[in-house]
């Protein structure tokens, strides 16, 4: 790249891009040239001066929104790519090509639509680079290629924390998913499982860290293994360096693993299980102060966490299992450890301490003073003897770190494993797409041995990414076929000897360093800077005597070696060991199983470092055997915002990440590469003489780099490929010839400016002259005609005053003549008046005396009627009493009813049993008629009984009330009267107190009759109240006799109504049995036979089906010989259903073969109708002639390439459904016979309705054909073959429509985008086009397809209502395609491409037109989306449009999701317009912004509506005036004896 600056032509008014401190590049224009000294002013209003070595050239003609893919930048560098990241993510793009390499910059928001499974149907089969950039086309890609190549691939996702690594390798695995997924036989699906292990991974893998808040803490690569058919078989999940100390150490403000503070938010339950407390309680999670995170519910995600683990295949106990040692974990870490009573020993601190110490150990189940020994106390194995050692207090806590990390990595691997185990691996399977998700390059203030190992694993990626992007700069080359042998490779092969280099490399010294006692980590520094002291690549910081800087290719990192010896050792201390062991938890001892006999004895050294570098390597060898596939992950801001891009941040991820090491190889070679077209294009105007000859694109982008005197560029096959710095030397170059054409079209515009106002000067002068002569002659005008106006206005003025003194004197003799008449009027008015009134009034007082004299009379005769009928009514009364008091009345009438039910419900299971036997008919019916009307007369005698009854028991319990209340109100009375005289005796005798001798003989008396007098007044009160509860009772049991009377009449009726209809069926099968014997004399050649076979065999071979059941329902006065049959009998029976059976051959060998149309419509369906009408099958119980016809149909089907055949099948099965509508009448439709419901049967094409029943839009029309078409009472074989013949019906439609669709894809996919033209080819003027095809040949072919089905269709009669629905569902399907690759492809938004469009568009409204309604129907309103979005792009002058005018006027159907798609793809390629005003994309981001969570209106694309849009009685509607009477039938089958009937 530096070549490429300082190669540059620098000029002044070039654009360029020049270093800045605070944005890292800046755009601005050369104002001054000193040599190697320029002169800058920048965009943001400095002004800077540089040397010219460090300006980059800016494409002053770049889209505004940037391009999908930065291999096709004009210049190749860190500035130019920077600026295309950013202007794509400002209009929300958030993903970029560079070649096959995708850039995915993380939108700190959730963006649903971009995601769902419609956008993974647009990128399924779409070729690489067609659509917009997206991790699905990635994934697309490796799967096509794994399929087609038989390789299998691997994809890596890399990026630092915060990047959005792990999301976008949950949208690869669910595409893979798609693509490969299929349900599992039993249980959960290999995909699924696959998917659902994130969530656990997750929970315990990830934490919160400075720069994300899901940040995973370990590598992860997925293996997704696949069978030959493409579909996922098998999985498998390998992890890498999961960093154990954060479970013990954690710096604010960063959390710990999230499976801490889920399970410290769980279910109570759970909480006290576990003794938790809250996460501030904790040692290893209060070390920071943030415990929760926005956004996120920890006792949701403890759930989510739960039902995840279900789905991968751990069970409850193991469930439980985990999340106690997790507990144990954190009980662990709150024991601390004091001085104890020995020297040097420990001792837990407090009570504290010992509860957590025996929490601990009741969770790991095991002991609890062994627990606390492994923590406090050292066994040392020596050959004589084993010595205990105590531990100091630090020592103890060391040793309890120690045991938390190595119980929570045993842990891990165990959730690994387990996973690992339940999704199963496929040992057949050669074919996997493996997916990485790995740490990005890091680089901290502290760098520790994390992330020494962290930046080993991307500097062995970023070679194996070295070796693949100079692959593909190969490949390329050699396509092109052009000369690259001379290329240099960069390559970082110096760092890895540096680091794992056998025996000298960093890691090799360290595990040296860990096996010494001794060793410390300053001696291991030392060691470093005597080994690598002359290592261009290693060095020492001047300030530290233990840090080390390695130059690694993404920057300098200086790692401090404080904790590299500790972080290396991997070893499990003996005693914990043992302990886990020997737990009484299986899980726990799992965890921890039984070591070899000298492992056991001591502590065993492993270095992690060295086991994580044959990791690696294994990881390296498995993408080596791999295509790879890359995805660079980038974090835009570090406050985790949206819409914030900060371009420091972002170039060092690009660093990196390898994408400007990538771009330094293509600029290694040829980093602009430019098709012949687009060459000249560009830079045709630099010899315009090379475009005015018969050159070709590839002579003239020969001759123009001749002229331009470049060396070392190269012409490949279909492009040119330009060195570093050719570029820019030709648009400077370009930019002279246009600041000379500038200058040129300046001087014309002046001269012609300036002639314009000369011309404009003097038209000026010669018009105000003319003004000013025209001024004067209009003042002298105006003076004569106001002379002229004082004459007029004089004369009329007297004649008006003249005429008003006439008229004012006229007025006045007229008003008083009105008076005088007036009042002579009104006088004689007031006096007939007042002689009308008297009238009235005396009229009115007559009819009054009259009228009082009438009522007087009427009311008297009232009062004696009124008399006269209360006397007869109390008669009746007393009558009603004395009955009611008969208590046998009542119980009779109640046996009566009792008995006249049962009797009912005798006579009903009688009247079942008769209805199914069939014997013995008419006799049966008959009494049921008779026992019913005898049913009628008790049921009228019951009621009758028993509404009396009901009048006499309620007068009687009337009456029986009255005289208690009457007993009642007397009693109460005498007492009263009682009291009322104890009361005066004791007012009469003041003096008693007086008397020495008190009469108690008298006061117990009086006494004793107040107590007896009140018992007898409650025990009156309770018998009436018992005689009212009574009442209620017993009118209630009868209402509810009543009630049951009132249902067995309604039985009767309906009893009865059941005998008429079986009347009328019995009369109706009486006519059929008639009918039938007359046809059986007609044609059965043997009089003597018919007369013995009588009506069932005749029946059942005139409807050709072999059904002897009926044969039982013979008629009681037939003879032995017709009731069991000979063998003549059974022989002509055979006869007939032989013949039947060759008639339904002939039949289907007839129209199999395409028979034709008479008078416009189809022969085959005519003829099947006539066939199936006469042969009576419609009526038939049991038939095989519908199953050969849907055989028939199916079979002639198969060829469903061939539109003609299927539009011919199209219209035979919708003319015969027509028929079947208008004939078929389920059982029951009329009259009031009641339908027996048929058996509930399946079919193949699972369309059995819950009922079947005729149209109710055919049950009344009438049509012409009423001889041909006759409505019948169909029975379940026919009405079951209507409903197959309608699912044939929509599955022949979908054919035709689906291959209407096939057909027209390709050109839809050319379609969207305007043929590209040589602007050279125009220069020219010859009409001559570099492209072999015209730019509407693509429109052409559709309306060619277009054309050629209509007329398939009509030449076969289609009905227009199916080639209505055909064409529109086809106009729909072609706006979805269009609008949703105009939304896809940024290059199809363009102004030209609009126009290409547009005329297209046109070309289908013409065919519309010319086809008419009748068979367009609304196809062209289906057009509407992609009418609207085109007629935008055409628009000029879209800056000045306002939102509303967009909205309201020109795309009122479109989503602000889809217009703020086009107006941010929109470029203007004709004449470089702008887009849409700032105001309006603010406005639209706001609306999208608010809606941002909804996934259903956040999609900006279209669905394609697939299903059936008719129905069968859209059909008969269609199809209702067509006569059937003059269709000619099958010549062939006219010829057969057996089919004469279709002559009649």
């Amino acid at each position: 790249m530096a070549n490429q600056a300082t190669s540059v032509n620098i000029m002044v008014g070039t654009f360029v891009w020049v270093e800045d401190s605070d944005d890292a590049w800046i755009d601005g224009e050369v104002l001054e040239v000193n040599g190697d000294e320029v002169k800058i002013s920048c965009t943001s209003g400095k002004t800077i001066t540089t040397n010219v070595s460090s300006v980059y050239p800016k494409d002053a003609e770049a889209p505004q929104c940037g391009v999908d893919d930065m291999t096709k930048l004009a210049y190749l560098h860190e500035p130019g790519v920077l600026q295309n990241i950013k202007s794509r993510y400002d209009i929300n793009e958030i993903y970029t090509y560079t070649g096959s390499i995708l850039i995915a910059v993380n939108p700190f928001r959730r963006l649903p639509h971009l995601y769902d499974t419609h956008m993974m149907e647009q990128y399924k089969g779409a070729a690489f680079g067609e659509l917009s950039p997206h991790p699905f086309a990635v994934a697309d890609a490796a799967y096509r290629l794994m399929m087609n190549g038989g390789t299998s691939q691997s994809i890596l996702v890399s990026g630092e924390s915060g990047a959005g690594k792990t999301e976008s390798t949950k949208m690869l695995m669910r595409y893979l998913a798609y693509m490969g997924g299929k349900a599992a036989a039993e249980g959960r699906s290999v995909e699924q499982k696959v998917l659902e292990s994130n969530p656990v991974l997750e929970a315990f893998g990830n934490a919160k860290t400075v720069r994300n808040n899901n940040s995973s803490r370990f590598g992860k690569f997925v293996e997704l293994q696949f069978d030959g058919r493409g579909r996922i078989s098998g999985a498998a999940i390998r992890t890498y360096l999961l960093e154990r100390s954060r479970v013990c150490q954690v710096s604010d403000p960063e959390r710990n693993y999230h499976c801490f503070y889920m399970l410290c938010a769980a279910p109570s339950k759970v909480v006290e299980r576990y003794k938790l407390v809250n996460p501030r309680d904790f040692h290893y999670l209060n070390q920071s102060n943030c415990y929760q995170l926005d956004g996120v519910n920890d006792s949701e995600e403890y759930l989510a966490t739960r039902r995840a683990m279900d789905v991968v295949g751990i069970s409850s106990d193991e469930q439980d299992a985990i999340f106690r040692v997790v507990a144990a974990i954190l009980h662990l870490g709150n024991i601390e450890f004091m001085k104890g009573t020995e020297m040097d020993s420990s001792e837990p601190k407090d009570e504290k301490s010992h509860f957590h110490l025996r929490t601990a150990a009741e969770l790991l189940l095991c002991d609890v003073k062994a627990l606390e020994d492994s923590l406090c106390k050292r066994v040392i194995v020596t050959r004589d003897e084993t010595i205990t050692k105590w531990l100091d207090p630090d020592s103890a806590a060391v040793s309890r770190d120690a045991l938390a990390k190595i119980v929570y990595s045993r842990l891990f691997d165990w959730l690994v494993n387990k996973i690992n185990s339940s999704i199963g691996q496929d040992p057949d399977s050669k074919l996997l797409i493996g997916v990485l998700d790995i740490y990005g390059f890091e680089s901290f203030k502290t760098n520790s041995f994390e992330q020494f190992c962290i930046n080993l694993t991307n500097e062995k990626l970023q070679q194996h990414f070295n070796q693949h992007v100079f692959k593909m700069e190969q490949e390329e080359y050699t396509k092109e076929e052009i000369d690259w042998s001379y290329i240099e490779f960069i390559d970082n092969q110096d760092v890895l000897d540096l680091i794992e280099k056998k025996p000298g490399g960093i890691v090799a010294l360290l595990d040296e360093a860990c096996m010494f006692p001794r060793s410390t980590h300053e001696t291991f520094a030392q060691k470093l800077y005597q080994t690598f002291n002359g290592n261009k690549r290693f060095s020492k910081p001047k300030l530290s005597r233990t840090d080390f800087t390695i130059c690694h290719y993404a920057g300098d990192v200086t790692y401090q070696t404080e904790l590299f010896l500790d972080k290396n050792k991997d070893y499990v201390v003996a005693e914990h060991q043992a302990l886990l062991t020997a737990s009484m938890c299986s899980f726990v001892a799992g965890l921890f199983p039984p070591l070899s006999e000298d492992s056991s004895k001591s502590s065993k050294f492993s270095s992690i470092g060295s086991r994580f570098k044959q990791q690696l390597q294994a990881l390296l060898e498995t993408l080596s055997s791999t295509e790879p596939h890359y995805i660079r992950c980038v974090k835009p801001n570090n406050l985790l915002k949206p819409a914030i891009f900060e371009n420091k941040n972002v170039l060092q991820q690009l660093r990196c990440g390898g994408v400007m090491e990538a771009i330094r190889i293509s600029c290694a070679g040829y980093p602009t590469r430019r098709t012949f077209g687009e060459f000249v294009d560009r830079f045709g105007i630099l010899a315009p003489d090379v475009l005015g000859g018969s050159n070709d694109e590839i002579t003239a982008s020969n001759m123009l780099l001749e002229r331009a005197n470049l060396k070392g560029y190269q012409i490949g096959k279909t492009k040119v490929f330009l060195r570093a710095g050719q570029m820019a030397e030709l648009d400077a170059r370009r930019i002279e010839v246009l600041g000379r054409s500038a200058s040129i079209i300046q001087r014309k515009t002046r001269s012609y400016l300036g002639r314009r106002s000369f011309i404009l000067l003097r038209m000026s002068a010669i018009q105000i002259q003319a003004v000013c002569r025209g001024q004067l002659t209009r003042q002298l005008y105006e003076r004569m005609r106001r002379e002229t106006g004082c004459l007029k206005i004089q004369k009329y003025w007297r004649m008006y005053h003249l005429r008003k003194t006439y008229r004012t004197l006229l007025f006045s003799a007229v008003t008083i003549q009105t008076g005088m008449r007036v009042m002579t009027a009104r006088n004689d008015l007031r006096f007939r008046r007042q002689t009308r009134a008297a009238i009235i009034i005396q009229s009115q007082w007559r009819r009054y005396l009259a009228r009082l004299h009438f009522l007087r009379i009427k009311k008297a005769a009232i009062t004696v009627q009124c008399a006269w009928r209360g006397r007869v009514a109390r008669k009746e009364l007393r009558q009603l009493k004395l009955a009611a008091r008969e208590t046998g009345a009542l119980q009779a009438a109640k046996n009566k009813l009792e008995k006249q039910v049962e009797e009912l419900t005798w006579r009903l299971q009688l009247e079942k049993r008769m209805r199914d036997s069939s014997s013995d008919w008419v006799f049966k019916c008959n009494f049921s008629h008779m026992q019913i009307v005898g049913k009628e007369n008790l049921a009228f005698l019951g009621k009758s009984d028993m509404e009396e009854a009901k009048i006499q028991e309620n007068a009687k319990l009337q009456s029986a009330l009255q005289d208690m209340q009457i007993q009642c109100k007397e009693t109460k009375a005498l007492l009263a009267t009682e009291r009322e005289a104890a009361k005066s005796l004791v007012e009469q005798v003041p003096v008693i107190q007086e008397i020495p001798v008190i009469d108690t003989a008298m006061l117990d008396k009086l006494t004793v009759e107040n107590e007896k007098l009140k018992d007898l007044v409650g025990s009156l009160e309770k018998k009436v109240d018992e005689t009212e509860r009574k009442y209620e009772e017993t009118n209630k049991l009868c209402e509810e006799r009543l009630k049951q009377a009132l249902d067995a009449e309604s039985k009767i009726i309906q009893l009865k109504t059941d005998m008429q209809s079986l009347d009328e069926k019995l009369l109706d099968m009486e006519s059929e049995n008639q009918i039938l014997r007359k046809q059986a004399l007609l044609t059965t050649p043997v009089k003597r036979m018919s007369e013995h076979l009588a009506i069932p065999t005749a029946k059942n071979l005139a409807n050709g089906h072999h059904d002897v059941n009926e044969i039982a329902s013979e008629p009681q006065s037939a003879t032995p010989a017709n009731k069991y049959g000979s063998e003549s009998e059974n022989m002509l029976r055979r006869s007939h259903v032989e013949r039947q059976h060759e008639n339904v051959d002939a039949l289907i060998k007839c129209v199999m073969q395409d028979i034709g149309f008479s008078q416009g419509k189809p022969v085959a369906a005519f003829t099947i109708y006539k066939c199936l009408l006469y042969w009576k099958s419609f009526e038939a119980e049991k038939t095989s002639v519908f199953d050969r016809l849907i055989q028939m149909i199916g079979s002639a089907i198969e060829n469903q390439e061939n539109n003609d055949h299927m539009a011919y099948w199209l219209s035979n099965t919708s003319a015969l459904l027509f028929l079947l509508q208008k004939s078929l009448r389920a059982s029951g439709t009329t009259g009031s016979t009641p339908s027996r419901k048929p058996p509930q049967a399946t079919s193949l094409f699972g369309r059995m309705t819950q009922g079947f029943r005729s149209s109710p839009s055919s049950a009344n029309l009438s049509f012409t054909g009423v001889d041909i078409v006759r409505q019948v009472e169909a029975k379940y074989p026919a009405l079951l073959f209507k409903e197959q013949l309608t699912a044939y019906v929509e599955k022949i439609y979908g054919i035709i429509r689906d291959n209407l669709k096939k057909e027209l894809t390709p050109s839809l996919s050319s379609c969207i985008q305007a043929p590209r033209t040589s602007k050279g080819s125009a220069l020219r003027g010859s009409g001559r086009s570099f492209g072999n095809s015209s730019p509407t040949s693509h429109w052409r072919t559709i309306i060619e397809s277009l054309k050629s089905l209509l007329s398939t269709l009509q030449q076969n009669f289609v009905p227009p209502v199916l080639i209505r629905k055909i064409f529109t569902q086809i106009f729909s399907y072609i706006n979805v395609q269009l609008f949703n690759s105009l939304l896809l492809r940024r290059e199809c938004c363009t102004f030209s491409n609009g126009e290409y469009v547009k005329s297209g568009l046109a070309e289908l409204e013409l065919w519309c037109c010319q086809s008419k309604e009748e068979y367009a129907g609304s196809s062209w309103d289906e057009l509407k989306h992609i009418r609207q979005a085109v007629g935008f792009l055409v628009i000029h002058q879209k800056s000045r449009i306002s939102y509303d005018e967009i909205i309201n006027d020109l795309c009122p159907i479109l989503s602000v999701q889809q217009l703020y798609r086009i107006c941010t793809l929109y470029w203007d390629d004709n004449y470089n317009t702008r887009s849409v005003s700032q105001d309006v994309i603010s406005n639209m981001r706001v609306l999208m912004t608010e809606d941002s969570n909804n996934a259903e209106s956040s999609s900006f694309l279209l669905d394609d509506n697939p299903s059936i849009p008719f129905s069968a009685d859209d059909i008969s509607t269609s199809l209702k005036e067509k006569d059937f009477s003059d269709v000619k039938p099958a010549t062939e089958l006219l010829e057969n004896p057996a089919f004469q009937f279709l002559q009649e």
